[in-house]
């Protein structure tokens, strides 16, 4: 997977790229992450990147056309690089309008082989950009940060660690609370004992399929309590449905 990024705040993602799966991730040439400074694209002696809004109001609109030449700009080396073949390249705007981010759009964008990402900031960007350019909005939840720049690393972490050989046991991602549409099951490790708190005895048990029932029938039950809205939206067999009548007639 090939991701770029523009952004204002370059320096903001030199941290976070830097350690654990998503550093292990470059290392072994499973993501390209590339940070592309927007004012890099401005022309001009200031580099201005942003202007006021037409028809009033407060704060600042990034300008037009910094975005266009820097897309295009990308557009056209990732075509190079990959000598003329169709290379299926997502344009993504984080903006607090977009579709909520799940683990269900994580794993439908993981599919995707390249990624031109920006980070919106002020009170937003030219809608002309967004018209013409970006094929997504993509919003992390319903409240306002100061720009894209955290949530295009929580969106960049949540896909990177889908990709094959990112993640070294492939069944902890299948275990992760919504990979399934559940939340997770509750998880120990040794000690089994530890100040009079006992670790559940079937997981002692080393009987496969009495600890997969039991972590099933956990994650209903957690499911049920904490997020009960997530259960309409599974296509659950009739032993869930069994099983989450009986949670139910027991709460």
């Amino acid at each position: 997977m090939e991701i770029h990024i523009l952004t204002l705040f370059p320096n903001m993602f030199t941290g976070p790229f830097q350690d654990s799966i998503i550093a292990r991730a470059v290392e072994k040439h499973i993501v390209e992450i590339n940070i592309h400074n927007i004012r890099d694209y401005s022309s001009g002696k200031h580099k201005s990147v942003d202007d006021l809004p037409f028809g009033g109001g407060g704060g600042m609109v990034l300008k037009p056309e910094p975005l266009f030449i820097a897309i295009e700009n990308i557009r056209n080396t990732i075509k190079a690089k990959h000598e003329g073949k169709n290379v299926n390249v997502e344009v993504l705007l984080l903006s607090p309008q977009g579709d909520v981010l799940n683990q269900e759009l994580v794993i439908n964008l993981s599919k995707t082989e390249a990624f031109i990402i920006i980070c919106g900031h002020y009170e937003g960007i030219d809608q002309r950009v967004i018209d013409e350019l970006v094929d997504r909005e993509v919003s992390i939840g319903d409240y306002v940060l100061t720009g894209g720049e955290i949530p295009a690393m929580a969106l960049i972490d949540s896909l990177v660690r889908l990709l094959p050989g990112s993640v070294g046991d492939r069944m902890s991602i299948e275990d992760d609370t919504h990979h399934n549409g559940l939340l997770q099951f509750p998880q120990y490790t040794r000690p089994s004992s530890f100040r009079g708190l006992e670790v559940p005895s079937i997981l002692l048990s080393g009987s496969h399929m009495n600890i997969y029932e039991w972590r099933r029938r956990e994650s209903l039950r957690r499911t049920l309590s904490r997020r009960p809205d997530l259960l309409s939206k599974l296509d659950l067999n009739e032993n869930d449905k069994s099983l989450l009548n009986h949670l139910g007639e027991c709460e």
